[in-house]
């Protein structure tokens, strides 16, 4: 039996978290042959290898292993290796994902090669040229030809770039999938490890380029984080380019000068849902946790001016701070009286990957 396929590529962590539920839900369609390419964009076992384990993601059949560079070079190698691939396939269709260096690189390949492509999370929008992030959303968006949303605010976006509304379709928000998938495994066994209780402290994470490569937004933050962990204990999985900046910056001392800051190394998605949902808030310049904070009700204070997860912001738990020291400092300690009402978010219901893939399906066999 001839099958159709499906390419999907991805590169980096939240990558791995959202195409979980698409390969389980392909499971159900035996006419379709699902093709896994890892460009290799994460590469480490705490930012790779570790998220197939957990999610039982099956083994790429196409890893091309390009590591890290800067946003051209490595844009340009996942290209160059990509396209023989997908010469060789053949697939009826190219999926994407989020906004990363490989999801541009995947769209821009399949769409000369005359490929169809579907870009999971379309049409959001920070509004900020400066994030490369945004450049590569909009660039994808445009040449893609079947833009799944999470949200009526990503597809009001797309609309006011002029984009067909027959291309656009709200599905949800398929880190809901992965998060619900896993929920009976969440235990609050990892705060043993670090000693600490329920509700008895803060979590972070920082790794936007526009903070950790910028050394005064950096100190800022961190700054800011050991006025908190006096008062607060925090802790903080640090990303390996986080790690490395402050490093060349000469300010791991502020990494030291509080018992109260525990830095650990990078955590698997299972123990930092747990984290996240036993934290009194969380303190991000992450797009996942933005909403993963808002699914399960968790105070989140968003370290950047603006954001693309404009929905949260207004339905669910997230609030701007920008890198002002003194506001990440008092809205991080007035945190214990925030009690916002937390609006149902349509289609954030697990059942993302499913509306994906009949999409998908139908979309092939209409041809």
């Amino acid at each position: 039996m001839i099958k159709n396929k499906i390419l999907v590529i991805v590169g980096t962590r939240p990558n791995f978290i959202k195409i979980a539920p698409l390969f389980s839900e392909l499971k159900k369609y035996p006419k379709i042959k699902p093709i896994l390419v890892h460009t290799g964009q994460h590469y480490d076992f705490e930012m790779s290898q570790i998220f197939f384990q957990d999610f039982k993601i099956p083994k790429p059949n196409y890893n091309l292993r390009v590591g890290s560079n800067s946003h051209g070079i490595q844009t340009a190698k996942i290209m160059i290796k990509l396209e023989p691939v997908i010469l060789k396939e053949k697939p009826n269709i190219v999926i994407v994902v989020g906004d990363v260096n490989s999801t541009l690189a995947g769209a821009l390949v399949a769409s000369k090669l005359n490929i169809p492509v579907a870009h999971i999370e379309a049409g959001m929008r920070s509004y900020d040229k400066r994030m490369p992030e945004e450049i590569n959303r909009v660039l994808t968006d445009h040449i893609s030809d079947i833009l799944l949303v999470t949200s009526y605010f990503d597809k009001r976006n797309l609309l006011k770039e002029g984009i067909d509304s027959k291309k656009i379709f709200i599905v949800g928000n398929i880190m809901t999938d992965s998060l619900l998938n896993i929920k009976d495994k969440v235990s609050e066994k990892v705060l043993k490890k670090f000693k600490i209780g329920t509700k008895k402290y803060g979590l972070l994470t920082v790794h936007r380029a526009e903070n950790t490569n910028n050394k005064d937004r950096l100190k800022k933050i961190l700054e800011a984080v050991l006025e908190i962990s006096k008062i607060t204990p925090i802790i903080f999985p640090i990303h390996p380019r986080t790690k490395k900046m402050i490093e060349n910056f000469k300010i791991n001392y502020l990494l030291k000068e509080s018992p109260r800051l525990i830095v650990t190394r990078p955590i698997s998605y299972i123990d930092n849902i747990s984290l996240v949902k036993n934290a009194k808030f969380v303190l991000t310049d992450s797009g996942g946790l933005q909403h993963e904070t808002t699914i399960l009700g968790i105070p989140c204070l968003t370290m950047r001016e603006n954001t693309e997860w404009q929905i949260t912001i207004q339905n669910g738990t997230n609030l701007l701070v920008g890198i002002s020291k003194n506001k990440i400092i008092k809205e991080a300690l007035g945190i214990t009286n925030m009690r916002k009402k937390i609006k149902k978010i349509k289609y954030w219901d697990g059942k993302t990957a499913q509306r994906i893939i009949k999409i998908l399906n139908s979309k092939i066999n209409a041809k």
